[in-house]
């Protein structure tokens, strides 16, 4: 039998990359998003996706567990024509929680063809003050740059997709 992945040499470090928002609302709304099953599913994922998550405990070790699929024709296609499943199920671990104040999780990337699966840190920061919400997200670059561009333009798509379930 043939290994047909890409063995990818370790980086050290791994380049982060950074995306800042402000929302005009409220902690609370804001944490909701990120925190509860109904606010994921409403907004996390690519354009062209659903989500639907399967398990939620957001505390130090607890699990995020979602299923992912394609259901936009031109996402079917482009995922056909990679060769990858149309629901793809990730795992995420929750390293920190501060309510309100920090969210941070590790994924394992196991879902690209021909690449070893590899482990993507995530810190989300919330700045609260009486009239808004500043959020810093901070991730890992991934494999290669056509990697991480993907990445780069579907957390831009999610974070707008937020910002609309905010009304901003």
């Amino acid at each position: 039998m043939t290994d047909r992945r890409k063995h990818v040499p370790p980086q050290a470090p791994t380049p982060r990359l950074v995306m800042e928002r402000t929302y005009r609302t409220g902690i609370e709304s804001v944490w909701d998003l990120w925190t509860t099953r109904e606010g994921l599913e409403a907004w996390w994922g690519p354009s062209g996706f659903e989500l639907k998550v399967k398990k939620l405990d957001v505390r130090p070790g607890g699990a995020l567990w979602y299923a992912m699929t394609a259901t936009a024709p031109v996402e079917i296609d482009r995922i056909r024509e990679a060769g990858m499943p149309l629901t793809i199920e990730s795992r995420a671990t929750y390293t920190e929680v501060i309510p309100q104040r920090r969210l941070a999780f590790t994924q394992l990337a196991d879902f690209i063809p021909q690449v070893d699966p590899y482990v993507v840190e995530t810190t989300v920061d919330f700045y609260a003050s009486k009239r808004d919400v500043r959020m810093v997200l901070i991730f890992d670059a991934m494999h290669d740059e056509t990697w991480t561009a993907k990445a780069v333009t579907a957390w831009e798509t999610e974070l707008a997709r937020l910002a609309k379930m905010l009304g901003k």
